[in-house]
């Protein structure tokens, strides 16, 4: 560790000890009936803090400076109350809500409740986890107007500026998206979690998600860029962490059942239970999901079974358990060559290719506050899980399958447990609050890859046939042993009622291992075996270091705020980096860790309830990037090879402005809304010292819509357009016959989607790519391809919810 690292920690460490006290304002909300009232949000508008009543209907904010604040509250079954306060001492409120004096439409709610939060980014301080000074969007299911039963990523991550979207994956089983010049592919540039845990195969050696929550299981979904680096992990692109939907606190029992038809013969249904008993809290679901897909052979069903409970053990103390389980089986039409694509991209020349996960996750976290200034948090977590891929898959993907000869079966299994314990304190520095956070991390993994001949059959079978093909050329059996220790900590340090700093570290140690063999299999034309090689491999790959960041946040006006920050960012190789054989690619021997940083500078508000914004710049800047170029081989062959490609430099705007057309044009009519937003994002990138751009990064990415409603209907038209990309890292435009390597060409979807509200009953219906654009969104080097994987045409959907 470098001598100014450890100053940064001893920094840290002093400060903690400076403790003075602050203003607190405390109080009750209760109805007319002098009752109180559970569940509310009360909203501080002058400082963005919010919490929720207790079951008593007490509030409290802490660490609050004298001066002039708004409080304002919200509960679904009274109106909004808004309430000015004077604080120059510790301040108590008594509040009390009005009945509605009707039952609202879906119109009114939803403005009730934009009227009190607009467009939502994450607070300071929720929980124990620090987001001042950083670029966070929070996406609120509730508010999303789209195709949930098939999760499509482009409506619901619509109002989250400059993401890149694979839409490869029918359903919506997996999540691929990333963002600023990062890969997509399931994720895997991200570090994704649920309700604050890990959820992909191996946070390290393969941080690809191959599960991913339903969105009508979901509360919101929070989204922090790179600086999140510091307390998530060493990703290059941020956090994601899905929240899903709270027990209620009012009701015993909740029960809602929404059920889904489609095109292409969709069906999904998701029925889920919650409620609150004295001191237990609990939410379970059940989906199943099923659906041919626009292609053939691209059939899939799929089970998601999930289980929280909550147990209030004082007031101060709460214990919450989780467990979720997905099974699902899909068939993989394959890719295509570009012709193929131009002839017809509805077509399949794969039917033997077959895709299965198996995904068990856990969870048993404690939160206790000793008090209103301190708490701490221990979240311990595991996965059990597989994924097995079967098929054939030549690089030549016009070539028709061999439908007498074996199929490639992978076959992965990651077993993985850890440890998340975090503590923060807030107290007075230079007689301004300030607000600690320690933490400590403890990951180990034990996982496996083994890649050989599967059946020459047509169906699902995943077992290997070593014996029936013994001169199978690919074959590899390997053992990934990861284990990653970190500590973390991050300081918001007041220097005035307006402006603040946050400086940041984290100490990483991450061994990562590789055990095993590979054999290579060489035959003449006859089938003799002219060459067999077994080749070991077994590694150690230990490192530790420290990433260091900093984020500021000036607040010159009530609804204005300017954040700026930096930090390093680290990326370790992954396992499918090094070992997988594909005929599509080779892996350079000496591929390496990437490194960097991104920075962060922006300005996000409000504007007299009339408009919300978030308009900002930013640079990623990589070193030793990892990316595909194209290498002749010994045997005159060229093959497409992942290497260190060099240093890159990524740097642009991203804005996400939202209007209130209803204000601004018809007079704030109360029966309609009526909102337009853009979410723009320009970006420019190139490897330092070439004229080379950076692949996976579309110059303009704009989604653009109107959201509108009348009483119990609501909709939304939504724009989406994307420029053409690079697939590789040599910007190829002659794609190859494999289709793995071109331009990724610009598109424009259009999607409609509708709500109707009667009592307890919810209408949903919509149509997907309502000009039936012929388009594709990823050139694919293995499953689900290779090859270009053609996206859906116009699609429809329909849903009928019940809640009780």
């Amino acid at each position: 560790m470098r001598l100014r690292d450890c100053n940064v920690v001893i920094f840290f460490l002093l400060i903690t000890t400076i403790v003075s006290a602050q203003y607190t304002i405390s109080g009750v909300v209760k109805n007319q009936n002098n009752q109180p009232v559970e569940g509310a949000e009360v909203y501080n508008r002058t400082t963005g803090d919010q919490t929720i009543t207790k079951s008593d209907g007490v509030f409290e904010f802490s660490d609050v400076e004298s001066g002039q604040y708004v409080l304002a509250v919200f509960s679904f079954d009274y109106e909004i109350l808004e309430q000015q306060l004077t604080v120059d001492g510790d301040t108590d409120v008594n509040l009390v809500l009005s009945p509605l004096g009707e039952e609202l439409s879906e119109v009114v709610v939803t403005q009730r409740r934009e009227k009190v939060f607009g467009l939502k980014q994450l607070k300071p301080v929720e929980g124990t986890a620090i987001y001042a000074g950083k670029k966070s969007e929070v996406v609120l299911l509730s508010n999303v107007q789209g195709n949930l039963a098939s999760n499509n990523a482009r409506q619901i991550y619509a109002q989250v500026a400059g993401l890149n979207i694979y839409e490869n994956s029918t359903g919506g089983l997996q999540l691929n998206i990333g963002g600023r010049g990062l890969d997509p592919n399931r994720t895997a540039n991200f570090n994704t979690r649920q309700n604050g845990y890990d959820i992909s195969a191996d946070v390290l050696g393969y941080p690809e998600s191959y599960y991913t929550p339903p969105a009508e299981a979901l509360g919101e979904i929070q989204v922090v860029r790179g600086a999140a680096s510091l307390q998530y992990g060493t990703q290059f692109g941020g956090l994601i962490n899905f929240k899903m939907k709270q027990p209620n606190p009012n009701k015993k029992i909740e029960l809602v059942s929404r059920q889904t038809l489609g095109s292409y013969n969709l069906f999904n249904s998701f029925n889920s239970l919650g409620g609150t008993v004295g001191k237990f809290s609990y939410y379970t679901y059940f989906n199943y999901k099923e659906g041919d897909g626009f292609r053939p052979n691209s059939q899939f069903d799929s089970r998601n079974f999930y289980s929280h409970l909550g147990y209030q053990i004082t007031e101060n103390t709460k214990l919450t358990g989780e467990f979720t389980y997905l099974n699902y089986l899909a068939q993989q039409p394959g890719g295509l060559s570009d012709a193929r694509f131009e002839e017809d991209p509805s077509q399949s020349n794969r039917t033997r290719n077959w895709f299965k996960v198996d995904w068990k996750l856990f969870s048993l976290r404690l939160d206790h506050k000793f008090s209103e200034k301190t708490e701490v948090s221990l979240n311990v977590f595991g996965l059990d899980a597989s994924r097995t891929a079967l098929g054939f898959r030549t690089n030549r993907v016009d070539q028709p399958d061999q439908l007498d000869s074996p199929r490639d079966l992978i076959e992965g299994k990651f077993r993985n447990f850890g440890a998340e314990a975090r503590f923060l304190s807030k107290y007075n520095l230079f007689n301004e609050e300030s607000i600690f956070l320690i933490g400590t991390k403890y990951y180990n993994a034990s996982n496996g890859e083994r890649q050989g001949p599967g059946s020459n059959g047509i169906g699902p079978d995943f077992e290997f046939a070593n014996e029936e093909f013994p001169t199978y050329p690919n074959q590899s059996d390997f053992d990934y042993p990861n284990e990653n220790i970190a500590v973390f900590g991050e300081n918001i340090l007041k220097l005035s009622d307006k402006f603040s700093i946050t400086p940041g570290f984290r100490f990483e140690y991450i061994k990562t291992e590789v055990a095993g063999e590979s054999r290579t299999i060489v035959t003449d034309l006859a089938g003799n075996v002219i060459r067999d090689e077994i080749v070991p491999d077994n590694r150690t790959f230990e490192r530790s270091f420290v990433l260091l960041g900093l984020g500021s946040s000036y607040k010159p006006l009530t609804e204005l705020e300017i954040y700026g920050n930096i930090s390093e960012n680290y990326r370790s190789v992954t396992f499918s980096d090094i070992n997988i054989v594909n005929p599509s690619f080779r892996v350079d021997p000496n591929i390496t860790d990437e490194s960097g940083f991104t920075a962060d500078i922006g300005l996000r508000g409000r504007v007299n309830n009339l408009i919300s914004y978030d308009v900002g710049f930013f640079g990623l800047f990589y070193n030793d990037r990892i990316g595909v170029i194209q290498q002749a081989q010994d045997d005159g062959s060229v093959k497409n090879f992942r290497t260190n490609v060099g240093d890159a430099t990524m740097y642009g705007l991203e804005s996400l402005i939202d209007v209130n057309l209803n204000k601004l044009l018809l007079k704030n009519n109360p029966n309609l809304s009526f909102n337009w937003f853009v979410n723009t994002s320009l970006v420019s990138s190139k490897y330092n010292g070439t004229e080379r751009e950076v692949e996976f990064v579309p110059n303009v990415n704009v989604k653009t819509g109107v959201k509108f409603g009348w009483k119990n209907l609501l909709g939304s038209l939504q724009y989406s357009y994307l420029s053409e990309q690079f697939s590789d890292a040599e910007n190829s435009v002659v794609p190859s016959a494999s289709g793995i390597i071109g331009v990724i060409p610009s598109y424009s979807v259009l999607d409609l989607s509708l709500s109707y509200t009667y009592k307890m009953f919810k209408l949903e219906t919509g149509i997907n790519n309502l000009l039936d654009e012929s388009y594709f969104t990823q050139r694919a080097s293995g499953y689900p391809g290779p090859g270009i994987i053609p996206s859906d045409p116009l699609t429809w959907y329909a849903t009928l919810q019940f809640k009780w």
